[in-house]
């Protein structure tokens, strides 16, 4: 069955995370997607580690991931030879993405004022740091810098009193792609009514923001977020605790009078429930620390598959926290297709994460790899109508590989 988006043609010049991500779950979803680059690659090429594990190894398993499904393009866009076949390129694509930096982009000449005189129905995408207009629009940024730190997120997590914890790699990034794509399909409808492409940015700054929207809205009313401390939990039904085998649950139950009875009764403390210290939200709220520590005590005397059983037997909301090993097979995630096979020469076939949206009508596949370095170059210019005297001639001059 054909992909949703079978027929879009999307030119992704992206390197890293943000612009990557979103074409891949384009990709999946059924778009070609040409994955332009330098005749060096794009960074995660040269990526040698990364989230402290070695990265030059037979597969790059980070590039594999946000590139599968693409066409790999390798040209000098800095020699007018090589704008000129991305221009031809432009005329018959729907869709330009890139994270490069604004400056860049444009003295290349793939800003949207050039592409789109080449294209009108050209739908333009791109990935800042900060945003289009301000006093750091063309500051560089990556998602740990414009995203976890500056929008209060790398702030707010982690308990009082601790310095900044480092977070993990290109979650701001995959946000932001994630709004890039729901961006790009509107555009796409609006297109249909207008006949006309337009151009659309969003900011890392501005993702991790809104994804920070309670705390950044509070903060707008006057109010001061506060960071977590368990040890002082307000509802103390809504925290983290460890198991007699050095596990952790997060409890989350965030109506807690409901949801009272029925924990006390999986914990084995059925006396609880009337507790003038506990048996209300204020009365938890006023003598939290004393209830942490009795649940702490408690839930240290099973392991984490026993408390499991008894918190499903009773309805309590919870959430076993894994290592990302676990969750590569976890039933659940399995269950629901996280996971495909791809062919890949020498290696037979690797798995790689799926995007998570489910169509019923038309399911996203992953088809292919991710392309080696200029992979499709000859097969694209073909299509262009160069001959190959000509694409010859363009490799002897250093355009292309």
């Amino acid at each position: 069955m054909a992909g949703i988006l079978e027929g879009v043609r999307i030119v992704s010049m992206g390197q890293i995370v943000a612009i990557p991500a979103a074409s891949s779950v384009m990709a999946d979803w059924g778009a070609e997607v040409i994955k332009l680059e330098p005749l060096t690659g794009e960074m995660h090429r040269g990526l040698q580690r990364a989230q402290g594990v070695d990265n030059t190894g037979q597969i790059n398993w980070i590039l594999q991931v946000l590139n599968r499904n693409s066409k790999g393009l390798a040209i000098d866009l800095k020699k007018e030879q090589g704008r000129d076949a991305v221009y031809r390129l432009i005329e018959k694509s729907d869709i330009f993405m890139s994270n490069y930096e604004r400056n860049s982009v444009r003295r290349l000449g793939l800003d949207y004022a050039s592409l789109s005189k080449i294209n009108p129905r050209l739908i333009y995408g791109f990935v800042s740091g900060y945003g289009p207009v301000g006093p750091d629009k063309d500051e560089r940024g990556y998602d740990y810098t414009a995203g976890w730190a500056r929008s209060g997120m790398m702030y707010m997590i982690g308990e009082p009193g601790t310095p900044p914890a480092p977070q993990r790699a290109g979650m701001i990034d995959s946000a932001a792609a994630a709004h890039l794509v729901g961006g790009i399909c509107a555009a796409l409808l609006q297109r249909e009514k207008t006949g006309r492409g337009q151009e659309m940015e969003i900011s890392l700054f501005h993702t991790a923001a809104w994804a920070l929207c309670m705390d950044i809205q509070m903060a707008m009313g006057g109010r001061v977020p506060m960071k977590h401390d368990r040890t002082k939990a307000e509802n103390p039904l809504w925290n983290t605790y460890r198991t007699k085998d050095d596990r952790w649950f997060w409890l989350a139950m965030l109506q807690p009078d409901p949801a009272w009875p029925g924990f006390c009764r999986a914990i084995g403390k059925p006396e609880l429930e009337s507790d003038s210290r506990f048996n209300t939200i204020e009365a938890r709220r006023q003598n939290c620390t004393d209830l942490i520590h009795i649940i702490e005590e408690v839930l240290a005397t099973r392991t984490m598959a026993e408390w499991e059983a008894l918190f499903r037997k009773y309805n309590c909301i919870y959430g076993r926290v894994q290592t990302p090993m676990e969750v590569t097979t976890d039933p659940q995630a399995l269950a629901n297709n996280f996971f495909a096979d791809v062919d890949y020469p020498g290696q037979g076939t690797i798995k790689l994460l799926t995007s998570p949206l489910i169509f019923r009508e038309c399911p996203a596949t992953i088809r292919t790899r991710a392309p080696e370095l200029g992979e499709h170059t000859e097969e694209i210019l073909l299509e262009l109508g160069y001959t190959w005297d000509e694409i010859g001639r363009l490799k002897d001059q250093g355009v292309i590989l």
